[in-house]
C-alpha cells in the first residue's frame, strides 16, 4: 500500500513501531518485517482478531510483536519509549462486525498520544475510510485536528483520489528531524 511505501523509507530494523489498529494484521506483519531487531506494538479491541493473529504469530514464529487487547487510546500505558512509526487503519475490520468501528473520540486521543511518542524523523500514517457514517465523521475530525499541528514541528500530507466517490484517503504526518519543543 501507499502507507507502506512511506513507512518503509523511515523505519530502521531496530526501531520501535506501532500498529494502532491490528485488524487482520497486514500492517503488523509489514512492520514486523521491517524491525527484525526492534519491536511492534499492535492494538486491537476485538478479542477474535487478537486470538486469530496470535495463532498466526506462533505458526510463523514471529517474536517481535506484542499484541495488546486494548484500545489504541491507551497506548501510552504500554509504551514507555519513543517510537519511529505509528500506522492507523480507521473504520471497521473487513469481514467482521461492521458496527464495531474505530471511534472519533478515541482515535483523536490515540493520535495525540502517537504524536507525543513519536521521535523526531518519525512518521504516522492514517488510512481513513469515509464510506460509512462514523468513518465520515471520524475522518473530518482527524483532518480538523491535524490542520492545527505546528508546521515547524510536523509536515502533514493528505493523499486522496479525486475521481472516486467516498474513496479512502491517506494522511501522512512526519515529525521534523530538527524540531525541539521549547
Amino acid at each position: 500500500t501507499m502507507a507502506h511505501d512511506y513507512v518503509k523509507n523511515v523505519v530502521k530494523n531496530d526501531d520501535i513501531v506501532v500498529d494502532a489498529t491490528l485488524g487482520n494484521g497486514n500492517d503488523t506483519l509489514f512492520l514486523s518485517s521491517l524491525v527484525s531487531d526492534g519491536m511492534v506494538y499492535a492494538f486491537e479491541v476485538q478479542r477474535m482478531a487478537v486470538e486469530k493473529f496470535n495463532i498466526k504469530m506462533r505458526e510463523d514464529n514471529i517474536n517481535n510483536v506484542e499484541v495488546i487487547l486494548d484500545g489504541h487510546e491507551n497506548m501510552d500505558k504500554y509504551i514507555d519509549k519513543t517510537v519511529k512509526a505509528v500506522m492507523f487503519n480507521l473504520g471497521y475490520l473487513p469481514g467482521a462486525d461492521k458496527s464495531v468501528t474505530t471511534k472519533t473520540e478515541t482515535t483523536l486521543i490515540a493520535l495525540e498520544k502517537s504524536l507525543k511518542l513519536l521521535q523526531n524523523g518519525g512518521i504516522i500514517t492514517i488510512a481513513a475510510y469515509i464510506g460509512h457514517e462514523e468513518g465520515s465523521k471520524e475522518s473530518m475530525a482527524v483532518l480538523d485536528y491535524i490542520k492545527t499541528l505546528d508546521p515547524k514541528a510536523y509536515s502533514v500530507m493528505q493523499i486522496s483520489y479525486i475521481n472516486r466517490n467516498n474513496a479512502p484517503f491517506l494522511v501522512v504526518i512526519e515529525k521534523n528531524d530538527s524540531y525541539h519543543e521549547d
